[in-house]
């Protein structure tokens, strides 16, 4: 199936009703906290009424749920629901200005419900301190009127699109990328959803994550800023929504572009949620390949005994450069999984003796196996999470 994107003609027109209700009367407080609002004569103190009155969920508290959480709150959101179970780290500072140094080892939601509340303590944040899945995504949901997805992977965007298109709701999305940002509002409701921009995801490894590929800090704040202008155009019914256009930003050169993108009236409807990590392409270390993978502990393991004399092996970093020079596993080598992958690099490795190869997170090492057994290295296997795995293990040897 082609996605259906089109030049840009004459963009969907939707001038939709607004999506929430308006509250009670503003305090004398917030009178003087929303007054340049108010003073727009589009937003008003109706429009503040109900931004106040608004239920808002944001997936992930990172790159683009930072400025996202950020200007929601000023804005004058009334409830902030934030999804998202991992840590703050120091190389999150870089562009996740939610958190600061003094956050480093707590949770993202704790670190970002301070910031939001000593911007806004008349926000009501709350909390949603796991993985979102198929399991949970609907009942999560359920108790918002927008969804705003910050999410860095792809099973969890058509997770979002899925389970926001069976319970009606918008859904704004953002990705970023290196110099690359896009943002769209999707809503099967009234227009396109994201499978009619993307209908089927890519082939697991193609597109690097923003750990593997680095984004320009400063790109999180345009996209989610435009997040933040979608959102509030929803909740308010002003403007004219991105519903049916994909608005799409270059850094380096400092140009927007939309094009158009049409509803597919052959797509099969959603009617549940699936597997999102099967349909990805993105299987558990517990899978059918499980003598493909070593865990952590067992690589800890063998480099203990190979110091020792007692195994001998070889442990091959497939990641780029810059990625070995900011943080590698002791007795690694460094071959890239591009040179694996055209043949360049297979004399760099010997035969006869034990490959075990690791990237980020699993998905390049496990490339790089598939190439190396056609090649016809026999004795090969990959780490399981790739050094993430590596240094969770680190940090609880440390706590312990």
């Amino acid at each position: 199936m082609v996605s259906l994107i089109q030049p840009l003609k004459s963009a969907t027109p939707q001038s939709l009703p607004p999506l929430v209700e308006p509250g009670p009367p503003l305090a004398p407080e917030e009178l003087e906290r929303y007054s340049r609002h108010a003073l727009i004569p589009e937003i008003g103190l109706e429009g503040q009424r109900r931004l106040r009155n608004a239920r808002v969920l944001v997936i992930g508290a990172g790159g683009l749920g930072s400025p996202a959480l950020l200007y929601l709150a000023a804005a004058g959101v009334g409830t902030l629901g934030i999804i998202d179970d991992d840590s703050v780290e120091l190389s999150n500072l870089q562009r996740q200005v939610i958190h600061g140094v003094s956050d480093i080892g707590r949770t993202k939601l704790e670190s970002a419900r301070d910031s939001i509340l000593e911007l806004n303590p008349g926000v009501n944040v709350v909390l949603h301190q796991i993985r979102l899945d198929s399991s949970n995504a609907l009942s999560l949901f359920e108790d918002y009127d927008i969804i705003l997805d910050g999410a860095d992977n792809f099973a969890t965007r058509y997770l979002v699109n899925d389970a926001a298109a069976l319970l009606g709701k918008p859904y704004v999305w953002g990705s970023i990328l290196r110099f690359d940002g896009q943002v769209s509002v999707f809503w099967d409701k009234f227009g396109p959803n994201y499978r009619d921009l993307y209908p089927e995801p890519p082939a697991p490894g193609t597109v690097p994550s923003c750990a593997e590929g680095g984004v320009f800090g400063m790109l999180c704040a345009s996209i989610g800023a435009m997040m933040v202008t979608e959102a509030v155009k929803l909740i308010t019914g002003i403007g004219q929504t991105l519903l049916g256009r994909l608005l799409i930003f270059d850094a380096l050169t400092s140009r927007w572009r939309e094009i158009r993108i049409a509803k597919d009236p052959a797509a099969p409807p959603i009617t549940e949620l699936i597997d999102y990590e099967v349909f990805c392409g993105i299987f558990p270390p517990s899978s059918e390949n499980d003598g493909d993978l070593i865990s952590a502990d067992e690589l800890a393991s063998r480099l203990a005994r190979r110091e020792a004399g007692e195994d001998s092996f070889v442990l091959v970093d497939v990641r780029e450069p810059v990625e070995f020079e900011i943080s590698k596993i002791p007795g690694s080598v460094l071959i890239p999984l591009g040179g694996i992958r055209e043949g360049s690099a297979l004399g760099l490795l010997p035969h006869g003796v034990p490959l075990i190869l690791h990237c980020k997170a699993g998905t390049r090492s496990a490339q790089a196996l598939a190439s190396l057994r056609a090649a016809g290295f026999a004795d090969v296997v990959h780490l399981a999470g790739g050094i993430d795995a590596w240094a969770t293990r680190d940090k609880r040897g440390a706590q312990e």
